[in-house]
């Protein structure tokens, strides 16, 4: 490949004034629009053939997609039987030597929605508020199929020599993206010699500046159960005799966790963390500082009030950002066995289930974690209680491959252009099992993951939000990084 870089043709100025027009007059309508149908991904609604949501969300991008009618582009809704489906476009190189392919990412299935939401606002109705478009699945990720198309044309409008491009928009990331290899076999050829992964579903440390990710942890989940009776009993008359399955829980995730700090216990859920990693963690901490933990909505400790707030495990910037992106976790992300408040009787009751959510370092591997996990759950049961682990997911993190100078440049370039500071690097906590296939696929190739999650856009949590100014200068910084390609 001899390289070259084009960037200077494009005209960055220019550039992000179109992408913000376009924004403005089209796509933030749009996305109005995507925020309205509830198109949850198939892990929290099992019967979205049914429901038809998902369905809507792929054809209405598809629609608009073909309306833009972006020069040399191509467009096709691909389905698998008993998959969800993703929609595949692809754009003919301006040269026919360009041999690489830029690869685009994104997604249109959702979270579910969650409560806690302001009074006048909600998951399926749209607000926009100073800069900002609330609702769900706005920033996580429906508008990155629309930025993606419309950084594509900017190119062509300016004229820019630039390779061959394809997007990959699938519908099943929320649910751990289960049916995306599938499509990826099936679509290997047509994806080509991938030489740029565009990734836009990921978080930005602040608004002032474009965030690259250089890691993702993984996951592995699954559903705890303990049982200890075959019904509810009388608690008056059965405490003190019979177990509380609650208590026998504690006992058992003790095995996994130190309650005190929130370490996990397994030495093989831990890794180091590359000297290149912690390097960069180190620069980030001086550019954000204590607004690491500080975007996080805090409870108040003093009855409401707002002086006194609930802590983070540490205060130290640098320990925040790799605790959140090098160390695994343990969260709780659902319960069963409750009746709610109102209905809470003096019944002991017969079970407890906790929806266990395990984030593991980039380097850990997923599956045999979960194995693993659920072995030292189920084994040697306190009072010969029914203890079951039923695993449901398990995605590897990810480590970015080292970045070429032509990339590093062209980041840094983008980021001044479009916000006036250099280009951040960022770990990031959440987990985008596709950049593992990418990798292992396309080792060679440079991966652009970014996205518009920045301070207090709370995707997955109630209050949801996509920061529209920073979109826009996003959309444009993607333009000219493509244009910047070596070929």
């Amino acid at each position: 490949m001899t390289a070259r870089l084009p960037s200077a043709a494009l005209d960055a100025a220019l550039a992000l004034d179109r992408v913000s027009r376009a924004w403005d007059e089209d796509i933030l309508q749009q996305l109005t629009d995507y925020i309205r149908i509830p198109a949850k991904s198939p892990g929290f609604a099992p019967d979205w053939r049914e429901l038809g949501h998902i369905e809507t969300v792929v054809r209405n991008a598809a629609q608009w997609v073909e309306a833009q009618k972006v020069a040399g582009l191509t467009l096709e809704i691909v389905r698998l039987p008993g998959r969800t489906p993703v929609l595949f476009f692809e754009v003919a190189a301006t040269q026919p030597q360009l041999a690489q392919t830029v690869l685009m990412y994104g997604h249109l299935d959702k979270q579910p929605e969650f409560e806690g939401w302001r009074a006048d606002l909600g998951p399926w109705t749209p607000k926009y508020e100073d800069g900002k478009l609330y609702g769900r699945g706005g920033a996580d990720d429906g508008y990155a199929v629309y930025a993606s198309i419309a950084a594509v044309q900017e190119l062509k409008r300016q004229g820019v020599a630039h390779p061959r491009i394809v997007g990959l928009v699938e519908t099943c990331e929320e649910s751990g993206s289960a049916d995306l290899l599938p499509y990826i076999d099936a679509l290997r050829e047509r994806l080509g010699d991938v030489g740029l992964v565009i990734c836009l579903d990921s978080g930005a440390g602040n608004y002032d500046q474009l965030w690259l990710t250089t890691s993702l942890r993984g996951m592995a989940s699954g559903t705890l159960k303990v049982e200890i009776l075959t019904e509810g009993v009388h608690s008056g008359d059965s405490s003190g005799l019979v177990p509380s399955s609650f208590r026998i829980m504690r006992q058992v995730l003790d095995r996994l966790e130190d309650s005190a700090t929130g370490r996990l216990l397994p030495a093989s859920f831990h890794c180091e963390v590359p000297a290149d990693r912690l390097a960069q963690a180190k620069a980030t901490a001086a550019i954000l500082g204590e607004e690491v933990y500080k975007r996080f909505p805090w409870a108040h400790h003093d009855c409401g009030g707002s002086t006194v707030f609930a802590l983070p495990t540490t205060t130290d910037p640098v320990q925040a950002l790799l605790r959140r992106t090098w160390e695994p976790t343990l969260s709780v992300t659902g319960a069963e066995g409750f009746p709610a408040l109102k209905d809470a009787g003096n019944v002991l009751r017969p079970y407890t289930a906790f929806k266990l959510s395990l984030r593991l370092p980039p380097l850990v591997d997923a599956v045999a974690s979960a194995q693993e996990l659920k072995a030292l759950l189920e084994d040697n049961a306190p009072y010969q209680a029914r203890v079951t682990f039923a695993p449901d997911h398990a995605a590897s993190g990810w480590n970015a491959p080292a970045i070429d100078p032509w990339f590093a440049q062209a980041l840094d370039a983008a980021s001044q252009a479009h916000f006036g500071a250099p280009c951040g690097y960022i770990g990031q906590g959440g987990t985008i099992p596709l950049m593992n296939m990418l990798s292992q696929g396309f080792p060679s190739a440079q991966m652009m993951v970014c996205g518009v999650l920045g301070p207090k856009s709370n995707a997955h949590g109630p209050n949801e939000f996509l920061h529209v100014p920073y979109a826009k200068r996003l959309t444009a910084a993607v333009a000219q990084v493509i244009a910047a390609m070596p070929v």
